[in-house]
């Protein structure tokens, strides 16, 4: 009887231990899967008449091959640069792509800094390319979606600046962005 009994006990530890593990994988797997990459260039803007620095960068982003659908509003967005600017935390603009538009320096939405803190940056969606759902707006970016994601940046962003840009999925791997800001400034540009 004693043996019974303690042969069950080990049986059951070794289920509960075996579908922890298969819990372990699956999980491991499904963040694998997750992941972004860039589409294309980063474009760098300045929004001033004679720029002396960037104003926001125009990142496109998809799923990486045979990834998940990804949340994007649990996105986190981390920036540094050369010049000891750092922000651990961009705000995500979640008012959504019509909130995300500016024309010219003096605006008074989230990419000017004519109306908000020079160090109060934020982030939003501003184009989506390819959209599954197009009469309705959603954070869920898609496999075969394109999204431009626009940052605003700190007034270091100047010529010759090396900055960092880190996006967070909530599951998935970090995709790390280093670029250099050009040494002359125009109001549109790729950035290496």
């Amino acid at each position: 009887v004693v043996a019974a009994v303690f042969s069950y006990v080990v049986l059951g530890a070794g289920f509960f231990t075996t579908q922890t593990a298969q819990a372990t994988v699956q999980t491991g797997a499904a963040q694998a899967s997750s992941g972004l990459e860039v589409v294309g260039n980063v474009v760098g803007i300045a929004i001033a008449a004679s720029p002396s620095r960037l104003t926001y960068v125009n990142v496109s982003v998809a799923t990486t091959a045979g990834g998940s659908s990804m949340d994007l509003s649990q996105m986190v967005v981390s920036y540094i640069d050369s010049n000891g600017a750092r922000n651990p935390n961009v705000a995500n603009n979640s008012g959504g792509i019509g909130s995300c538009i500016w024309t010219h320096e003096g605006d008074t939405n989230i990419l000017s800094y004519d109306s908000i803190a020079d160090w109060d940056v934020h982030w939003c969606v501003s184009q989506r390319i390819n959209d599954m759902n197009p009469g309705a707006e959603n954070t869920l970016l898609e496999p075969g979606e394109i999204w431009v994601i626009s940052v605003a940046l700190p007034p270091t962003t100047t010529p010759n600046t090396k900055m960092t840009l880190n996006f967070q999925p909530a599951v998935g791997a970090v995709l790390p962005l280093s670029r250099t800001v050009p040494g002359g400034i125009t109001k549109v540009q790729a950035i290496h």
